[in-house]
């Protein structure tokens, strides 16, 4: 909680104001996150899900016996079973993830569905990745970011965790992202500002979640959700914009939005297959094949260590 004081109090003081989408994922944000997931609008789930079904039986070959699964924002590890289901000699599996309850839910539940398999939570987020447990088998390591959840991150910040995810995964690795292609705006727009409000409940729980842990007194019928695409920088922007003149008091601070002024909650980049290219080489990582849905289109990039 002293993490998300700290980073909300800068995240205000800034100009703009900012606060990272990591804070989203309270109990409240979980549950309408997943909910987000079964919208017809918001088509990246469904269609990587998809996307792993087709793709994975191609990958088998190249994961080796008694390879260790490391997914990075595990969350629910809805997907993960999808990879479970197909790697049969699978040996670990070791899901990360910031949220301590998540990890416990879902590793119950994965320990009753999945009886013979090795399952190793780490609590623990991007900006540090923690090291693997020593005594994990000595199969090749495979990591998992699905969900275009890279996209969420600046290109230094991608760089920096791709870095440090070959550091953690080794020499040996591949690495299975999955990202979010540059489409028309339209169908943009419409994944990250759907008409039920589903979207705009899970932006405005930020100030929730900021009220009720925090002490804030962010009044929530004065925000509202905005949803914007930044074509310059590819990226898809959210923002709680105050929709009149106000100040918002924490820890005794008082902190002035002027009417129209917005705190940018997420962004979500969005690739080709250059940006991908670019990306993995900047973080020591090379694009050995890319996996492209369906459209509307994601795609799933498999990396592996430059020599």
């Amino acid at each position: 909680m002293q993490t998300f004081r700290s980073d909300l109090i800068a995240g205000l003081s800034a100009s703009p104001k900012s606060l990272s989408p990591k804070w989203f994922y309270d109990a409240e944000g979980s549950r309408l996150f997943e909910q987000i997931t079964q919208l017809d609008e918001y088509y990246p789930t469904r269609q990587e899900k998809a996307l792993l079904r087709q793709t994975i039986p191609l990958w088998l070959d190249l994961f080796g016996p008694d390879a260790v699964l490391v997914e990075l924002g595990s969350g629910a590890s809805a997907k993960t079973r999808i990879l479970l289901d197909a790697i049969s000699d699978l040996a670990a599996y070791v899901p990360l993830d910031i949220s301590e309850t998540a990890l416990e839910a879902a590793a119950r539940a994965l320990r009753r569905d999945y009886p013979r398999l090795d399952i190793r939570p780490v609590s623990g987020d991007f900006e540090s990745l923690p090291n693997l447990p020593d005594d994990l088998p000595k199969g090749r390591r495979i990591g998992f970011f699905p969900g275009s959840t890279i996209g969420n991150l600046d290109h230094q910040a991608a760089v920096e965790l791709l870095i440090a995810s070959r550091r953690m995964l080794g020499s040996d690795s591949l690495f299975i992202l999955g990202i979010d292609l540059i489409k028309d705006r339209e169908t943009l727009l419409a994944a990250y500002d759907d008409r039920q409000g589903v979207t705009s409940a899970f932006n405005m729980n930020l100030l929730h979640r900021a009220n009720r842990e925090l002490g804030t007194d962010f009044d929530t019928d004065t925000f509202r959700h905005r949803a914007v695409w930044n074509d310059k920088e590819a990226r898809i922007e959210m923002h709680l914009e105050s929709l009149k003149d106000q100040n918002i008091q924490l820890d005794g601070q008082k902190f002035l939005f002027q009417a129209g002024e917005t705190l940018h909650t997420e962004n979500s980049h969005k690739f080709d297959r250059a940006r991908v290219q670019a990306l993995a080489e900047a973080s020591g990582w090379t694009l050995r094949e890319m996996r492209i849905s369906a459209a509307p289109y994601v795609a799933l990039a498999l990396l592996q260590p430059t020599e």
